[in-house]
Protein backbone atom coordinates (compact mmCIF):
# COMPACT_ATOMS: atom_id res chain seq x y z
CA UNK A 1 0.00 0.00 0.00
CA UNK A 2 0.77 3.76 -0.22
CA UNK A 3 2.67 4.72 2.79
CA UNK A 4 3.62 8.06 3.99
CA UNK A 5 4.66 9.15 7.54
CA UNK A 6 3.30 12.47 6.92
CA UNK A 7 -0.47 13.86 6.83
CA UNK A 8 -1.30 14.07 3.08
CA UNK A 9 -4.10 15.01 1.40
CA UNK A 10 -6.19 12.63 -1.51
CA UNK A 11 -7.71 14.30 -4.24
CA UNK A 12 -10.41 11.89 -5.85
CA UNK A 13 -11.59 12.70 -9.07
CA UNK A 14 -15.36 12.42 -9.61
CA UNK A 15 -15.95 11.74 -13.41
CA UNK A 16 -14.45 8.30 -15.08
CA UNK A 17 -10.85 8.87 -16.65
CA UNK A 18 -8.97 7.10 -19.37
CA UNK A 19 -6.58 4.67 -17.83
CA UNK A 20 -4.81 4.76 -20.89
CA UNK A 21 -2.95 8.21 -19.18
CA UNK A 22 0.18 8.42 -17.85
CA UNK A 23 2.01 10.85 -15.84
CA UNK A 24 1.44 13.26 -18.47
CA UNK A 25 -1.83 12.95 -18.80
CA UNK A 26 -2.75 12.35 -15.29
CA UNK A 27 -0.78 15.79 -14.31
CA UNK A 28 -2.47 17.57 -16.76
CA UNK A 29 -6.14 16.53 -15.22
CA UNK A 30 -4.92 17.33 -11.89
CA UNK A 31 -3.78 20.74 -13.13
CA UNK A 32 -6.88 22.09 -15.38
CA UNK A 33 -9.53 19.89 -13.14
CA UNK A 34 -7.89 20.18 -9.25
CA UNK A 35 -6.01 23.20 -9.68
CA UNK A 36 -3.48 21.61 -7.76
CA UNK A 37 0.26 21.16 -8.32
CA UNK A 38 1.04 17.72 -8.79
CA UNK A 39 4.64 18.29 -6.72
CA UNK A 40 2.31 19.15 -3.79
CA UNK A 41 2.81 15.24 -2.28
CA UNK A 42 -0.95 15.03 -2.15
CA UNK A 43 -2.49 11.78 -3.40
CA UNK A 44 -4.79 12.14 -6.74
CA UNK A 45 -6.89 9.02 -7.38
CA UNK A 46 -8.81 8.20 -10.88
CA UNK A 47 -11.00 5.34 -11.66
CA UNK A 48 -11.73 4.29 -15.43
CA UNK A 49 -15.31 4.35 -16.74
CA UNK A 50 -16.20 0.66 -16.24
CA UNK A 51 -14.93 0.95 -12.51
CA UNK A 52 -12.41 -2.40 -13.02
CA UNK A 53 -9.13 0.06 -12.55
CA UNK A 54 -7.83 2.87 -10.79
CA UNK A 55 -4.49 4.79 -10.62
CA UNK A 56 -2.98 6.93 -7.88
CA UNK A 57 -0.86 9.41 -8.94
CA UNK A 58 1.81 10.80 -6.16
CA UNK A 59 4.88 12.71 -5.58
CA UNK A 60 7.24 10.85 -3.87
CA UNK A 61 10.15 13.56 -3.33
CA UNK A 62 12.26 12.41 -6.04
CA UNK A 63 9.46 11.44 -8.74
CA UNK A 64 5.93 11.10 -9.74
CA UNK A 65 4.99 8.04 -9.05
CA UNK A 66 1.66 6.06 -10.29
CA UNK A 67 -0.17 3.34 -8.34
CA UNK A 68 -2.39 1.05 -10.75
CA UNK A 69 -4.67 -1.69 -9.24
CA UNK A 70 -7.29 -3.97 -12.07
CA UNK A 71 -9.80 -5.69 -10.50
CA UNK A 72 -10.76 -9.12 -11.42
CA UNK A 73 -14.07 -9.18 -9.38
CA UNK A 74 -16.40 -6.98 -8.79
CA UNK A 75 -16.19 -2.73 -9.24
CA UNK A 76 -14.60 -0.11 -7.59
CA UNK A 77 -16.77 2.50 -5.89
CA UNK A 78 -18.50 4.99 -8.09
CA UNK A 79 -16.94 8.44 -7.05
CA UNK A 80 -19.36 10.25 -9.75
CA UNK A 81 -23.12 10.10 -9.99
CA UNK A 82 -26.38 12.79 -10.18
CA UNK A 83 -26.00 15.05 -8.01
CA UNK A 84 -22.19 14.54 -6.70
CA UNK A 85 -19.21 16.98 -7.02
CA UNK A 86 -16.63 16.46 -9.82
CA UNK A 87 -14.10 16.09 -6.73
CA UNK A 88 -13.79 14.54 -3.58
CA UNK A 89 -11.04 14.71 -0.35
CA UNK A 90 -10.49 11.64 1.36
CA UNK A 91 -8.26 10.34 3.94
CA UNK A 92 -5.36 7.90 3.83
CA UNK A 93 -7.49 5.35 5.34
CA UNK A 94 -10.72 5.92 3.06
CA UNK A 95 -8.40 5.93 0.00
CA UNK A 96 -6.99 2.42 1.50
CA UNK A 97 -10.82 0.87 1.94
CA UNK A 98 -11.13 2.13 -1.47
CA UNK A 99 -8.75 0.16 -3.39
CA UNK A 100 -9.35 -2.87 -1.26
CA UNK A 101 -13.26 -2.46 -2.85
CA UNK A 102 -15.66 -0.83 -0.31
CA UNK A 103 -18.52 0.14 -1.73
CA UNK A 104 -19.16 2.78 0.73
CA UNK A 105 -16.52 5.22 -0.28
CA UNK A 106 -17.83 8.47 -1.54
CA UNK A 107 -21.13 7.35 -0.89
CA UNK A 108 -20.61 8.64 2.52
CA UNK A 109 -18.25 10.55 4.98
CA UNK A 110 -16.50 7.80 7.11
CA UNK A 111 -14.20 9.64 8.80
CA UNK A 112 -14.68 12.71 11.30
CA UNK A 113 -13.89 16.18 10.13
CA UNK A 114 -10.31 17.46 10.76
CA UNK A 115 -9.85 18.80 14.16
CA UNK A 116 -8.47 22.65 13.86
CA UNK A 117 -6.83 24.01 16.76
CA UNK A 118 -6.37 27.64 17.49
Amino acid sequence: MIGSTRQVQVHAYGSPVDMRKGFDGLSAVVAREFGRDVLSGDLFLFVSRNRHRAKVLFWDGTGLCVYAKRLERGRFASLWGEGRSSRLELTMSELALFLEGSLLIGKISLSPPQLVTK
